[in-house]
C-alpha cells in the first residue's frame, strides 16, 4: 500500500538530521509530485547540514592548532556596554572531539538557538565556569578591570584546570595560564563561541529576573542596554539598584 503524502510529510518533519539520507533513499523513487518536493526539501536540509559541519570544522582551527597543549578553554564576556546589570564572563572547556553544531558568536544567534545550545554545551562540556562583576564593582574599578575580574573568576570556577586559554581579543592580567588573544574570537573559535553563549544566556536570564522586580525599566527586553525607552525610564524614575552610576551620568 502506497504511503499517503501527508504521512510522508510528517515523517520528514519529525526526522532527525542523521535520518535524512535514509529518508531520501526511501522516497527518491516515488514519482508523485508532492513526494518529489519532500525529497528535495530533505536534500536541501542535508546540504545545509553538511555545510554546517564544514563551518564547525573551520571553527575548530585554533583548537586543532593548540591540541597538543592539553585542555583548551575558551573565554568570553557579555555586558560591557549596558547601563545596568553585571558584566558576565564564561569559560568553557569542550571535549577534544566536540561535535556540537551551530555554535557561533552569541550575537549572531537567535535567543531560541542560544537557549538550546546553552543546554547542549552544559551537558557536553568538560568544564564550564561563570564569573561576574556587579554594577557597584564596575563603578569602583571601571568596566575593563571589572571584565578582567569576571574572567578570572570564571577560570577559577572551572572544575578542570585549563592548560591554555583562547580569549576573545584580550589578554587577562593576573593569570598564569598561557593565553592566546583572538580578535573576533567568538566567531573564529568554537571554544570562545561556546563561552559567549554561556555568558550571554546567563546574563540575559538575570536581566529577565531583574525585570520582575523593576518592570518600569524594561530589562527583560533591553537587557540593560541604552534603548530609548530605557533612557526615558531612567529620566522618569531615576536609577535602580543595578544601574551603573558611572554609565548614566548623562541621563540622571
Amino acid at each position: 500500500m502506497t504511503k499517503p503524502v501527508g504521512e510522508i510529510r510528517k515523517e520528514l518533519q519529525a526526522a532527525a538530521e542523521e535520518r535524512l539520507p535514509a529518508f531520501i533513499t526511501a522516497y527518491s523513487g516515488d514519482s508523485r509530485e508532492g513526494v518529489r518536493k519532500l525529497v528535495t526539501q530533505a536534500e536541501c536540509r542535508l546540504e545545509k547540514l553538511e555545510a554546517e559541519k564544514i563551518r564547525i570544522y573551520n571553527l575548530q582551527e585554533y583548537e586543532r592548532a593548540y591540541a597538543d597543549c592539553g585542555w583548551i578553554c575558551g573565554i568570553d564576556e557579555v555586558g560591557r556596554g549596558p547601563l545596568a546589570g553585571p558584566v558576565v564572563a564564561g569559560a568553557v572547556i569542550l571535549p577534544k572531539d566536540c561535535g556540537i553544531l551551530y555554535i557561533n558568536d552569541s550575537k549572531k544567534l537567535t535567543e531560541k538557538k542560544r537557549e538550546e545550545l546553552y543546554d547542549v554545551i552544559l551537558e557536553q562540556a568538560v568544564a564550564v565556569g561563570i564569573g561576574m562583576a556587579s554594577p557597584a564593582r564596575i563603578d569602583e574599578i571601571n568596566i575593563l578591570q571589572a571584565t578582567y575580574e569576571a574572567m578570572r573568576e570564571a577560570i577559577q570556577k572551572l572544575p578542570v584546570r585549563p592548560d591554555i586559554l583562547l580569549n576573545d581579543a584580550v589578554t587577562i592580567p593576573g593569570v598564569s595560564i598561557r593565553q592566546v588573544p583572538i580578535i573576533k574570537g567568538d566567531a573564529k573559535s568554537i571554544s570562545i563561541g561556546a563561552a559567549s553563549i554561556v555568558a550571554k544566556v546567563t546574563r540575559d536570564r538575570m536581566m529577565v529576573e531583574y525585570d520582575k522586580e523593576m518592570p518600569e525599566y524594561g530589562f527583560a527586553s533591553n537587557k540593560g542596554y541604552g534603548a530609548a525607552a530605557h533612557i526615558e525610564a531612567l529620566k522618569k524614575y531615576g536609577a535602580s539598584p543595578i544601574h551603573r552610576a558611572s554609565f548614566i551620568k548623562n541621563f540622571v
